[in-house]
């Protein structure tokens, strides 16, 4: 379990950096004339995916506060 807690941060900065990166794919694709739009949604969807794995490590990371 530790071995986990351990890897978290390795792994959120991974999604991170994926999502960073199909970020400017979308955006190069997006400028061309006649971009593939199959090829874009998949990496839409893609992105999607990613910032949800994102936010669930994240939301799982941060200890509860009890008020």
């Amino acid at each position: 379990m530790n071995d986990i807690l351990d890897d978290l941060p390795v792994r959120l900065e991974e999604l991170k950096s994926e999502h960073r990166d199909l970020d400017d794919i979308i955006l190069r694709i997006s400028e061309d004339p006649a971009p593939d739009l199959l090829q874009l949604q998949r990496l839409k969807k893609r992105k999607l995916m990613i910032k949800d794995q994102i936010a669930k490590l994240e939301s799982g990371s941060i200890p509860d506060i009890i008020a």
